[in-house]
């Protein structure tokens, strides 16, 4: 009896420990996509309007943003966030990894108001509450 409750045991805390990582995936996804706009958006409110799409227009953006320090950590951020997606995706199912890193709608729509003093009006911050009981309610099943 002793060795069948040994691979219980160790059945138990394999599948402990792929939630666990399954957890810890869509934590570094949710703080790396937040960090990711936050920084983006920094370094576009530096850079200003976007308005000739011309492609020479199109070359001295990208010129002037590969030199713009918050667009770089905005995009090695997001680069995390995508390679810790296609880590989540190999161990869960799309069913779960898509709508728990949705919680990123909140930590953004806080640091919205926290950080870059946006005005947010009580619509966006239930429409963030309701997707992040989504995310409760993910935690739960």
């Amino acid at each position: 009896m002793r060795g069948g409750h040994r691979l219980e045991d160790q059945a138990t805390d394999a599948g402990k420990r792929k939630a666990m990582n399954k957890w810890s995936l869509v934590g570094v996804i949710v703080i790396c996509n937040a960090r990711g706009d936050l920084m983006n958006t920094l370094g576009m409110r530096r850079n200003g309007r976007v308005t000739d799409l011309a492609p020479e227009g199109i070359a001295r953006l990208l010129r002037a943003l590969a030199r713009n320090g918050y667009v770089m950590a905005g995009v090695a951020a997001m680069a995390l966030a995508f390679f810790a997606l296609i880590s989540l995706l190999s161990i869960a199912k799309v069913s779960f990894a898509v709508p728990a890193t949705a919680a990123s709608f909140l930590l953004e729509t806080v640091l919205a108001k926290v950080v870059l003093k946006e005005e947010v009006h009580w619509q966006r911050w239930v429409g963030a509450l309701v997707i992040a009981c989504g995310v409760g309610l993910l935690a739960l099943s």
